[in-house]
């Protein structure tokens, strides 16, 4: 029996309760389907920086990196200053390990009330961002006396970046700079990603959100190498390039129009999560951060501290992560039928046995052996 070693990092308010849900399909996964689970639990988040001062120490890095694949929680905590944690531990984890693509699916699901009506169609997309450069780099600061310098000394997984930044105003004035970067090898490989990603899907067609009509250098290359990629190792495949705003416009509109959305890293951020709301919201909003190295996988949703502890959180999202991590580690059939397994808890299930979210009474761990038992 194969036997996979997860680690954990359950981390704040609501994750702890959505995680051991998703642990708990995922265990009745293996048993239906001939393998298990040895879970490896991490105590990082907001309750350990307080009480520690560390983020996630060396020694944990490398206790990390021994493990086939990582389940993460919900970050953050208003005892914490905003930034501290998701530069210490989700930034960190996605730079250490390079986990280029950052994959959220938008699915459209039975009895979950989307804000746009829908009709017959379905919403089956998903956004693949590429998850290490653009205006995620680390590279900035604030001067407030008009002249603005900094060292430049930055790692991804395949290269180093280094140099510096002299910039100045005539008058004085209080400035900030961010620099945003794309490199041709980081823009390729992610866009062999979507590509594959459609085939698999069976589309014909991968679309590039941009806007290199207002960002020409960044974002013209983009697109270019994106074009260059798909025309020589997809040529079966269609290129498409919509604006970004022009998307957003379009997605209201029409929410099931898309289907795979190759991403810059900061347009990916964005559209995900308007994909999301259309989709019925963060409940079902499953993510996973993908590299050839250590992946993790995690619920869009936050920590909410306001319902941690009442029983109202709704694991659903968590659930679908653990799908995401089913088909990294190869076990497409199990992923599916977990797949299937919350689709049928949604179609089947009283109005009372919903989350709270959906108009239901279930708590969380209701919610959790039901699709359990759909398996």
């Amino acid at each position: 029996m194969q036997n996979y070693k997860i680690a954990v990092v359950a981390g704040d308010g609501i994750g702890p309760e959505v995680i051991g849900e998703a642990r708990k399909v995922l265990c009745r996964a293996g048993e239906k389907f001939g393998f298990s689970f040895e879970w490896q639990e991490f105590p990082y988040g907001a309750k350990h920086y307080l009480a520690t001062g560390e983020t996630i120490p060396e020694e944990g890095f490398a206790a990390l990196e021994k493990c086939d694949a990582m389940l993460l929680g919900a970050i953050g905590d208003p005892a914490v200053k905003p930034g501290i944690l998701e530069h210490g531990i989700l930034l960190a984890l996605r730079f250490r390990y390079d986990q280029y693509v950052n994959l959220r699916p938008a699915l459209s699901f039975p009895r979950v009330p989307t804000p746009v009506p829908l009709g017959e169609k379905r919403i089956d997309s998903v956004v693949v961002r590429e998850n290490t450069e653009d205006l995620y780099m680390g590279i900035g600061g604030i001067a407030q006396n008009g002249n603005l310098g900094m060292a430049i000394d930055v790692k991804r997984g395949a290269y180093s970046l280094t140099g510096e930044l002299n910039l100045s105003t005539d008058p004085a004035y209080p400035l900030a700079g961010q620099v945003a970067i794309n490199t041709r090898p980081s823009v390729e490989r992610i866009t062999r990603y979507a590509c594959r990603l459609a085939e698999k899907r069976g589309e014909k067609k991968v679309t590039v959100v941009s806007k290199s009509n207002a960002v020409s250098a960044l974002y013209g290359f983009f697109e270019d190498v994106a074009k260059e990629v798909m025309a020589k190792e997809y040529p079966d495949l269609t290129y498409a390039m919509v604006n970004v705003d022009a998307l957003c416009y379009h997605l209201v509109r029409d929410p099931a129009a898309y289907g795979v959305l190759l991403c810059p890293n900061l347009f990916g951020d964005i559209i995900s999560d308007l994909q999301a709301g259309l989709a019925g919201g963060l409940g079902t909003a499953a993510g996973g951060n993908i590299g050839d190295g250590l992946s993790m996988f995690e619920p869009v949703h936050g920590s909410a501290p306001d319902i941690a502890g009442t029983g109202k959180a709704n694991p659903v999202a968590a659930i679908l992560s653990g799908g995401l991590l089913l088909q990294h580690l190869g076990e497409f059939e199990a992923a599916s039928a977990l797949d299937k397994a919350v689709t049928e808890f949604l179609v089947n299930a009283s109005a009372d046995a919903l989350p709270f979210e959906f108009g239901g009474k279930a708590t969380f761990a209701q919610v959790g052996d039901a699709v359990a038992k759909n398996i």
